[in-house]
């Protein structure tokens, strides 16, 4: 395993169409959306949580690639395994709580990605981790729209008396036509380097990117689908340019602004990679 040597700022813009990207559960699980502008809100949380899945799906029983923060786990339980899998017993508190927190970093792919605070049980530590995102936002208003549905059954007997016989019971969805959202996402090479975040974890997550929607289909969310990933590349640690300036290259546009949107082909994105930075890299990946 070797270090990861390059900062690297990103963009990726991926789209739903016909479904809820990120339900609200503070307004009736309608899709996320900022109330003064009408864009719409996907949270970083989201996002993750798809990439931890594509994770276990493609890592599954290799070791360094468990996942910490998943479904019906108890986080105490895997701190307190820590202690005890230690092979190098430590004598003072705080020897024991590095030595636990390396552990955890060695052993799950999200702790050394994204961080973790591990001090709800016996100690690990807290991680900060070298992978960070921005919650996504929509690159032009969106439209929630809710749907009445209807079900042919019921789930009780008292309540199929009560229908008579009609066994309709009623029900609503909400969905967005057409979205396409953008996300900014960071990479330190500085915090890879304390908890051993490697170029071969790199590459998982952009593989992720790519593809973590594919394994999470869902009635609710529709078409979701990861459009381009343009990763800037510093020579140093620390960057050769502020993530922002690179940023601003990059735009989304309406072809019709007359035209409401309802499949990527209404949009396109400008690059500007002419006199980029001196030590700095783009590459851009479609799909």
């Amino acid at each position: 395993m070797t270090d990861l040597l390059n900062k690297h700022d990103f963009v990726l813009y991926f789209d739903v169409q016909d479904g809820n990207p990120n339900g609200d559960p503070d307004a009736g699980n309608l899709p996320r959306l900022d109330p003064e502008t009408g864009h719409g809100i996907v949270t970083d949380v989201c996002l993750k949580r798809k990439l931890r899945n594509y994770v276990t799906l493609a890592k599954r029983g290799v070791p360094r690639y468990d996942i910490f923060v998943k479904e019906k786990a108890i986080l105490n339980d895997l701190i307190d395994e820590a202690h005890e899998q230690l092979s190098v017993k430590a004598k003072e508190k705080g020897e024991k709580t590095e030595a636990a927190r390396r552990y955890m970093c060695g052993r799950f792919f999200d702790v050394r990605s994204f961080g973790a605070v591990m001090m709800t049980g016996k100690n690990a530590g807290q991680v900060r981790g070298p992978v960070q995102l921005t919650f996504s936002r929509s690159v032009d208003p969106i439209v929630p729209l809710e749907h009445t549905i209807t079900r042919m059954a019921v789930t009780t007997k008292e309540e199929a008396d009560e229908q008579q016989g009609g066994n309709r019971t009623m029900g609503r969805k909400a969905t967005i036509p057409y979205a396409l959202y953008r996300t900014h996402g960071f990479v330190s090479a500085s915090l890879a380097e304390q908890v051993g975040f490697s170029p071969e974890d790199l590459a998982l997550l952009w593989d992720g990117f790519a593809r973590m929607f594919e394994e999470d289909r869902s009635a609710a969310r529709g078409l979701m689908s990861a459009r381009a990933l343009f990763i800037f590349r510093h020579e140093s640690k620390l960057g050769n340019a502020p993530a922002h300036r690179l940023f601003d290259r990059i735009v989304a546009r309406r072809k019709d602004p007359n035209k409401p949107s309802r499949a990527f082909s209404d949009y396109e994105i400008i690059v500007d990679d002419s006199n980029l930075p001196e030590g700095v890299t783009l590459d851009a990946r479609r799909f």
